[in-house]
């Protein structure tokens, strides 16, 4: 069936975009001193961007030789 095929595809895509996607953010998080499973909102619409901003507003656990925004 054809139909059958095209819904496989469809998965295809979405698991490679989100294993494209999730791994750097996994990475970010994990560089900037927060647990990597952070990354895994980035799948979730309009979470993805507060976490965006979070991470660049945020003062990093492994950053500890920059001062504290202010």
């Amino acid at each position: 069936m054809m139909g059958h095929s095209m819904w496989a595809g469809h998965w295809l895509w979405i698991l490679a975009i989100a294993i494209l996607v999730v791994i750097p953010a996994w990475r970010i998080c994990q560089r900037a001193g927060y647990p990597g499973w952070l990354g895994l909102l980035i799948l979730i619409p309009l979470v993805n961007i507060a976490l965006f901003y979070f991470i660049a507003f945020a003062n990093w656990p492994a950053d500890k030789t920059r001062e504290p925004n202010g």
